[in-house]
């Protein structure tokens, strides 16, 4: 019979990029918390993998700042600085702001609608006061930006700031606002009209907001 060649492909993934991201997702989510020791033998149990891919993960963990290993001795969650958000966020939301003029370029209509239902789905969740979806949402809709873009530099770079930035919204349990919605429709409107000097300002400023949200928090 013939085979067809036109269906999409599932993406393979090894067991060293699988174990990463689920381990990278436990420490972003704080199922393994900041400070905690971390035994390959019992991640190489729960994930079912060999020891080796865990510890090449782990490597690659440590050189992004999640994990510490200490030779011969243990490896540890890195914790969470709360004043890295001024060092993370301005080099994101400009790299956010870069992604939007770019991805005017490549708009379809198809986006434009993928954009604006996510950002209903935001809207819901924030109304709701499902501030946890919300987070996850919010990344969603930046990340249709990103992917649109289509820069495999710029994409690469903004996965590890954004993987930090998420642990960081997480872990101090960071809530969105309605400003956020709105901005979201700005940049949705300005990308729609080829604005590309004013998207650039509404996305690095939605980004960079979040600095004065932190600064709010008080100092446990």
């Amino acid at each position: 019979m013939p085979i067809p060649t036109d269906h999409s492909k599932p993406v393979r993934k090894s067991a060293k990029e699988s174990a990463f991201i689920q381990i990278q997702k436990w420490i972003i989510d704080g199922t393994l918390q900041p400070g905690e020791k971390l035994n390959d033998s019992e991640l190489a149990g729960a994930l079912g993998v060999s020891r080796t891919p865990i510890r090449e993960s782990l490597q690659l963990l440590e050189s992004q700042g999640f994990v510490k290993m200490y030779p011969s001795k243990a490896t540890q969650v890195t914790e969470v600085e709360k004043d890295s958000i001024k060092d993370l966020l301005p080099p994101l939301a400009a790299l956010q702001a870069l992604s939007a003029e770019l991805a005017i370029s490549h708009l379809t209509k198809e986006i434009i609608t993928l954009l604006e239902n996510t950002n209903e789905r935001f809207t819901e969740a924030i109304r709701s006061k499902n501030y946890f979806s919300a987070l996850k949402i919010d990344e969603e809709f930046h990340q249709i930006i990103v992917d649109t873009a289509n820069n495999p530099y710029i994409y690469n770079i903004l996965a590890n700031l954004q993987a930090h930035v998420r642990r960081l919204f997480f872990h101090h349990s960071i809530i969105l606002t309605e400003k956020s919605v709105e901005e979201h429709y700005a940049i949705i409107q300005l990308m729609k009209e080829k604005n590309r000097t004013e998207v650039s300002d509404v996305m690095r400023q939605n980004w960079l907001h979040a600095i004065k949200e932190f600064d709010s928090i008080e100092t446990d």
